[in-house]
């Protein structure tokens, strides 16, 4: 299949590591114009560097804090400057602390508020213009697989990630007469840093080993295994794509069938 995506301008939040770099990796791979961004310098240049040897299309990359606006305002202004436009934007963040409802105070549900939701209004907010001009565009935003089931001590998480899904929602629906297409993903139990760290926490909630927790974990999951960041990378860069004309203000989990919810 023809992505459509050659020379395509794109901006890949949140890119230096773990779905985002799979993401970039997988644009890269499709001849498009890449963006990276990411507080982490020295892991932007290594993600560069391995997906030029990978693909190579080397990327270009922002250092910033998601929780900046100007950082995000930074961000598109380098991509403008070195592609001329946006087509397609992969809206990505690390997610909240872990935890249960009496454990967090105002100041965390701040954080937790700008990190997971206020930056991806911002983001989008600065690349619907050059959409518009353009005649269309793509949006995909990363939340978990929490907004169709929600999972144990992660409130943080599991309140702003539904925020994004009305967020999106609602705009699927306003920008759709300016064909800019705006989808929700999430994962399920994928092989990043992210889900270490939360095995590690339910590991040491039930006084268990972290491999105890990931082989009662894929009992649950139909593929019998952890999702890697590629297979991610592969349906964001289609939902991204031209070949994807028609689908918009949806929920698309990539969880090897772990959610049982509708």
């Amino acid at each position: 299949m023809e992505l459509g995506l050659k020379n395509k301008s794109v901006i890949v939040m949140a890119s230096s590591s773990g779905l985002g770099k799979a993401a970039a990796l997988e644009f890269c791979r499709e001849g498009a114009n890449v963006m990276l961004f990411s507080p982490f310098e020295e892991e932007l240049k290594t993600a560069q560097k391995e997906i030029k040897e990978v693909t190579g299309k080397e990327p270009l990359y922002t250092v910033g804090d998601i929780t900046k606006y100007d950082d995000i305002k930074k961000v598109v202004k380098n991509t403008i400057d070195a592609y001329g436009t946006v087509y397609a934007l992969v809206n990505n963040t690390a997610g909240p602390p872990a935890g249960t409802f009496d454990t967090f105070d105002d100041e965390a549900w701040q954080k937790a508020y700008e990190l997971c939701l206020l930056s991806y209004i911002r983001s989008i907010r600065e690349v619907i213009p050059y959409m518009r001009r353009n005649g269309g565009g793509r949006i995909v935003n990363y939340t978990s697989s929490s907004v169709r089931q929600v999972l144990d001590n992660l409130i943080l998480s599991n309140t702003f990630r539904m925020g994004v899904v009305g967020l999106s929602k609602t705009l699927s629906q306003e920008l759709g007469k300016d064909n800019i297409l705006i989808n929700v993903m999430g994962p399920g139990r994928m092989g990043t840093a992210r889900i270490e760290y939360l095995d590690k926490i339910r590991a040491e909630k039930a006084g268990v080993t972290v491999d105890e927790v990931k082989k009662n974990t894929i009992k649950n999951i139909p593929l019998g295994r952890y999702g890697i960041p590629a297979e991610y990378g592969r349906v964001t860069a289609f939902l991204c794509s031209e070949a994807n004309t028609y689908i918009t203000g949806q929920i698309i989990l990539v969880d090897g069938g772990m959610v049982k919810a509708y």
